[in-house]
């Protein structure tokens, strides 16, 4: 069952990006007009406006919670070049109705342009945070105590001889510790743009392992999906001219690769390819059991896609801008249902993009998960 609510967002320019929190029941929104805002929601069922402040001197491009067992934190990146962590303070009497405080602990300043991402890693490495940027270099901080969030260390720096757009943790526990990169490079002839890297402890340096040549378009948003211990192989979802879904299955360590501590060799597949998005797909996300996943696109609308037991994808349900849920055909077992597209650009601004109402940016949960739709022209958030 799909609900649709609308709640009028109060920022002043564009909206870039929307993060749940671990339970789903905060929601942090960030936008062009240099601030970021937090939501709770209420036992009314309506989402309220508990915390807004100037986060950055430049848009805001993403927003990201820490897991909870390290207090109410978040982190946030920006065109001024840097990203930032906050932390909620907690025990000081609230007046009712009145906004909660949320303190800088770190500023993050050693890129030299744009931050175009940056992600907290899963909990059992540890508070670790991945900041990738424009220059095409992806950091790796770590807090090495983890009560206080004011010290932050520098632990790698990978190049990756392309600007950096989107970054995303491998939340395998039994796997060494893997991250994938996107790169919104629009040079078709420039390779591959999504690399994998992977930690060698032994080295304690992150070894590109490998790079998904097939994808050659730019790429905005890309996402592992969480596996709980039934999959052999990883899935990444990737948000570039169209969807792609790529399983990555690990063969075994090589030692001949780089010296005696070796690293993993792959065995890449692409599961599903779908552009019924019909123009550029911005943003994936995946439910939290790593079966569903959500992407959203110039088409205005979230698509949910699942695999059946014969690991085919489809399209299950199909959410438009006005909150409305789209009759789907079902495709039959073993069958992909694809329609013609053409590619959107990310600096055409709306062009492709359906006649919607001014000022409407969509989110949606489905069973209880969230995933979200960003629009890069709207400052007013549906539920």
């Amino acid at each position: 069952m799909f609900v649709a609510k609308s709640i009028q967002s109060g920022h002043k320019d564009l909206i870039h990006d929307v993060a749940y929190d671990f339970h789903g029941r905060r929601m942090a929104t960030c936008s062009s007009d240099q601030t970021v805002k937090i939501w709770d929601h209420g036992d009314d069922g309506e989402w309220h406006l508990t915390a807004n402040w100037k986060t950055h001197s430049g848009s805001v491009w993403r927003v990201t919670w820490a897991h909870p067992e390290f207090g109410q934190v978040i982190a946030t990146c920006s065109f001024d070049r840097t990203a930032a962590v906050w932390e909620e303070m907690v025990g000081e009497k609230q007046q009712e109705g009145s906004l909660r405080t949320w303190l800088r602990r770190s500023s993050l300043v050693d890129s030299r342009t744009s931050v175009t991402d940056v992600k907290f890693a899963p909990k059992h490495l540890g508070l670790q945070l991945a900041t990738c940027s424009a220059d095409g270099i992806v950091r790796i901080y770590e807090a090495p105590d983890v009560m206080n969030l004011n010290q932050w260390s520098l632990q790698n720096e990978i190049s990756c001889k392309l600007s950096c757009s989107c970054v995303s943790w491998n939340t395998s526990r039994i796997h060494p510790p893997m991250i994938a990169v996107g790169s919104d490079d629009t040079n078709l002839s420039a390779g591959g743009k999504v690399q994998i890297y992977e930690y060698n402890d032994s080295t304690r340096k992150w070894n590109k392992v490998e790079t998904i040549a097939r994808i050659a378009d730019p790429v905005y948003d890309l996402a592992f999906a969480p596996n709980l211990g039934g999959r052999n192989s990883h899935l990444l979802a990737i948000a570039s001219k169209n969807l792609k879904i790529i399983s990555i299955e690990p063969l075994r360590r090589d030692p001949t690769l780089s010296g005696q501590s070796g690293f993993t060799k792959f065995d890449m597949k692409e599961v599903a390819e779908f552009n019924e998005h019909e123009q550029q797909v911005w943003r994936v996300s995946w439910n939290v059991t790593g079966t569903v996943l959500a992407s959203s696109g110039d088409d205005s609308s979230v698509r949910l896609w699942k695999a059946n037991y014969l690991g085919s994808w489809k399209c299950i349900a199909v959410l438009m801008g006005d909150g409305i849920p789209q009759e789907i055909e079902r495709p039959q077992f073993g069958q992909l249902q694809v329609n013609q597209s053409a590619g959107g650009d990310r600096g055409s601004g709306n062009a492709g993009v359906r006649n919607l109402p001014s000022g409407i940016m969509n989110l949606r949960r489905n069973t209880g998960w969230p995933s979200f739709n960003t629009k890069k022209d709207q400052s007013n958030v549906m539920l």
